[in-house]
């Protein structure tokens, strides 16, 4: 197994590790004070993981049909899962803005999986790229606001409804960059689909 390959099944665990350690860190005896900065840790493990899997892939010439396949996966669940964790806890993000993300990717993965097994190869666009920095930056963004509420320095429901923007603001370009997705490849979206006329 390559190390690129280790380092994207890392981000697989780190996902669901993330989740646990958000919900149950009275249970696993990390203070308050403490928990921001686990949870950035595990952030910056997980964001560096995806900068570099590829580069290493590449660079020992190790790019495989798997890693293309989990390198995706790989970041849509961790995201995917610091996204439900803040459906929980202090944080209580609405479950449905939440889900705009996860049927993002779930939509895009499907088409994307639909036309390769059809011949048709679908490429990635810069505005799911920039989504995709959106949504790490959202994350980081709202276990720095943990930082002073642990310290008592903000209050509740400050820290929910800046926390709720921000989530919004990130959701609207992600509806953006799946619609320009579907639109940008459309033609090879009816050819695999064969809704050609």
């Amino acid at each position: 197994m390559s190390l690129a390959l280790l380092l994207t099944l890392s981000r697989i665990l780190l996902g669901p590790l993330f989740l646990i350690i958000y919900l149950y860190y009275k249970e696993m005896e990390i203070s308050l004070l403490w928990l921001p900065y686990v949870l950035l840790a595990l952030m910056a493990m997980s964001e560096l993981s995806d900068v570099f899997d590829g580069r290493v892939a590449r660079r020992h010439n190790k790019v495989t049909d798997l890693g293309k396949l989990l390198d995706p996966m790989a970041d849509s669940i961790f995201r995917s899962s610091v996204l439900l964790a803040f459906t929980q806890g202090v944080i209580q993000l609405p479950l449905l803005l939440v889900c705009v993300f996860i049927y993002r990717d779930t939509i895009i993965s499907t088409l994307r999986t639909i036309c390769a097994l059809r011949g048709v190869a679908l490429a990635a666009r810069l505005t799911g790229k920039i989504k995709a920095v959106i949504q790490a930056v959202i994350g980081f963004f709202i276990l720095i606001l943990l930082i002073p509420y642990s310290l008592g320095c903000m209050d509740e429901a400050s820290l929910q409804q800046i926390s709720l923007y921000s989530v919004f603001v990130g959701a609207l370009y992600t509806v953006y960059s799946a619609l320009e997705y579907m639109y940008a490849n459309r033609q090879h979206l009816k050819k695999a689909l064969g809704l050609n006329s």
